[in-house]
């Protein structure tokens, strides 16, 4: 049964630029596409992380019985932390765990004393999106910012700048966020901002009415749609480059999600027409950073629109979801493409579809703020070709 969905309309993210607006929840393939790393490398098999001589980070203990994912980051190849609920007697149920061999095992954390939220959804406190920058270092984000010091043990409440902060990266030692502000009749004020690693004040890098996309991050580069243009840094948001993109037309295609293919490549996901569970989908790709674009191909229609993401240059993924869910994999820079998972579920969706290396990616399957929603795990080794499903 295909699920119904709250949207905000004109643009939750990058990928929720969709012609289905009106629908009553917006589709789980409109969140952020993202690297959940600050470095794309290729990918020899590392050894757990080391801990620094006099460090002190939890052990962890149990994971909660029946616990299901919401948002991931990676901080190594096998380190990761991910943000979840599980059943408890006394609300909130928000609860954290990690592992440190890529799965195979996992521990659980303290949370922070929050509800888990949905951006433009809830609108008391909540948290939907996680991010370490190092072992030690992390953050838990939605409406307001609680932070880490010491690997997850402890939580405090940060400075932020209002609003909703519907996707947060870290990279080149410093925090980039896109936040939202809801407005009269549904118009909304987007803002994107930047603060040093180490904290200080936000620096107020764009604002504007209507919707800045979520941030796509690779190795040093990072890139976030801003209506009909690409903003792209190379220097963590010290400085910003801003570009036209290809599909503007009124009123579709739109632009969708844009991934980066570092050093130098961008790929740019756009959206057409929609009908019944399925967008006309159209794929350009850059090799200058957005400069100038070239049109590479058509994915498979099913999905409202989706992400696209890369794990190479020249590999491309798009989530994208409807009445299903589906992951669509090119390995020829987006000229052709295949079906690489396909989910009969009603429309549960993805979230933090991203590459931590060349092979090794992740993204989570259905969100758990809804109760029926799975909120799965899926790991890929070989860049997006296969995916598999990881047990907590």
């Amino acid at each position: 049964m295909n699920k119904l969905f709250a949207t905000v309309c004109g643009g939750l993210l990058i990928a929720g630029l969709t012609a289905g607006c009106g629908t009553a929840r917006a589709p789980l393939a409109a969140r952020p596409a993202t690297t959940s790393a600050s470095a794309l490398q290729p990918a020899p098999r590392a050894p757990v992380t080391a801990v620094p001589a006099g460090t002190t980070r939890p052990a962890g203990g149990p994971v909660p019985a029946g616990f299901r994912a919401a948002s991931v980051t990676f901080v190594s190849i096998r380190e990761a932390f991910v943000l979840g609920t599980a059943p408890c007697k006394h609300a909130p149920c928000t609860s954290i765990v990690r592992t440190r061999d890529r799965g195979v095992s996992w521990r659980g954390l303290p949370a922070p004393v929050v509800p888990l939220g949905e951006p433009g959804i809830s609108s008391g406190p909540g948290v939907w999106g996680i991010r370490f920058a190092t072992p030690e270092h992390g953050f838990v984000f939605g409406n307001g910012l609680r932070v880490t010091s010491d690997g997850g043990e402890h939580w405090s409440a940060a400075a932020y700048p209002g609003g909703s902060i519907i996707s947060l990266e870290i990279i080149d030692g410093q925090v980039l966020a896109v936040t939202m502000r809801p407005g009269i009749a549904g118009n909304a004020s987007w803002a994107l901002l930047r603060r040093p690693l180490a904290g200080g004040a936000w620096t107020r890098l764009v604002t504007q009415a209507s919707a800045i996309g979520n941030i796509a991050t690779q190795a040093r580069v990072a890139a976030i749609l801003d209506g009909t243009s690409v903003l792209v840094t190379g220097d963590g948001g010290l400085t910003i480059t801003r570009h036209p993109l290809p599909c503007t037309a009124s009123p579709f295609p739109v632009p969708a999600s844009v991934a980066v293919q570092a050093p130098h490549g961008l790929a740019l996901l756009c959206a057409g027409q929609g009908y019944t569970g399925h967008t006309d989908k159209i794929v350009y790709v850059s090799g200058d950073l957005g400069a100038t674009w070239k049109l590479a191909g058509h994915p498979a229609s099913a999905g409202d629109d989706g992400v696209i993401t890369a794990s190479a240059p020249g590999h491309l993924t798009i989530a994208t979801t409807s009445a299903g869910s589906w992951l669509y994999y090119s390995a020829d820079n987006g000229r052709t493409w295949r079906t690489a998972v396909s989910y009969p579920d009603g429309g549960q969706g993805w979230n933090d579809l991203g590459f931590t290396t060349t092979r090794d990616g992740l993204v989570v399957h259905g969100h758990p703020y809804y109760g029926d929603m799975l909120g799965q795990l899926l790991l890929t080794g070989n860049g997006g070709k296969t995916w598999h499903v990881v047990r907590f």
